[in-house]
């Protein structure tokens, strides 16, 4: 008997880093996201195969069922092996779907290409905590980490407000479908962002001004929110990248790669690489394909808007 499961992808337009530390992060689900399709086997494995957006294939390997259920004892960050922990991790909430299975065929089918930083990870693991009926913000503190508004984004179909209060996931549905979204523009920068230097500045910077960075991005949230001309949204976002900025110590996109822009360009997620939010009173594709930047969507056919 076939299965599916499906999650969204997700963008982090306030929030970035800070949302580690309790921030409230205002984020939108994409209107593309992952696949997930289960399959009985047989010969207590699982052979798993990963699809990108354009049908090829981008991963595939047998899992034993003996390798999820035992300890992973080694730093081995191949494909395999962390894929190998997120069932481990699964198989620890519900060990139920390898001691009352013969094996399976698992199929994932990405709708953005891989390399764009959308939610892959993400993605997977709300399906799988779907299909096991776990927790997914849980096997996602086992197993990779990180805040967690990416599942939610997963979760749910509208655009979000999410925080971590003492630890703990809270998700808020926020109504934002304001006059202006033509003038947003998503543009992929065709570099896949390591965050690790942003966030060990970040991480050495936090500690003398948290509450007061806090506080600030909690305020910009609220105004980027209830914005309600271009203008007013505009300079709600520029206030946040100058903030982050200073907390990164590093350029902002826009001061990196494009000065001579005429309208104001956000850094989303892992400051530097993946996708930039826009904000132009007009189409902008021509200067961004000028400079080399093939991928630029606008706003409505980015989000899902619930």
């Amino acid at each position: 008997m076939k299965k599916t499961f499906y999650s969204n992808g997700k963008l982090l337009i306030t929030g970035e880093y800070l949302v580690l530390d309790g921030a409230k992060a205002f984020a939108l689900p994409t209107k593309k996201g992952q696949n997930l399709i289960i399959e009985e086997g047989n010969n207590k494995e699982i052979i798993w195969k990963s699809y990108d957006a354009d049908g090829s294939i981008w991963f595939e390997d047998t899992i034993l069922f003996s390798d999820i259920t035992k300890e992973a004892t080694t730093e081995n960050e191949s494909i395999k092996a962390t894929l190998t922990t997120i069932l481990h991790e699964a198989f620890l909430l519900n060990p139920d779907f390898i001691s009352n299975s013969d094996g399976y065929r698992i199929t994932t089918e990405l709708g953005f290409p891989k390399s764009w930083g959308l939610g892959t990870s993400s993605t997977l693991i709300n399906n799988i905590a779907q299909w096991l009926q776990i927790d997914a913000f849980i096997l996602l503190k086992n197993s990779f980490g990180g805040s967690g508004y990416d599942i939610a984004c997963a979760q749910n179909d509208t655009p979000i407000v999410y925080h971590l209060k003492q630890g703990n996931p809270i998700v808020e549905k926020v109504l934002f479908n304001p006059e202006f979204t033509q003038h947003l523009y998503f543009v992929y920068l065709n570099k896949k962002q390591s965050s690790k230097t942003a966030i060990a500045a970040y991480n050495i910077n936090k500690k003398n001004n948290l509450a007061k960075n806090i506080a600030l991005n909690d305020q910009i949230t609220s105004e980027v929110l209830n914005a309600t001309t271009l203008q007013s949204f505009a300079t709600a976002i520029q206030k946040h990248e100058v903030q982050m900025s200073i907390i990164l110590e590093t350029q902002t996109i826009k001061e990196s790669l494009f000065p001579d822009f005429n309208g104001v360009i956000k850094s989303l997620g892992a400051w530097g690489g993946d996708f930039v939010m826009v904000i132009a009173k007009d189409n902008p594709t021509d200067y961004f394909n000028k400079k080399g930047y093939d991928v630029v969507i606008g706003y409505k056919d980015m989000i899902l808007e619930g």
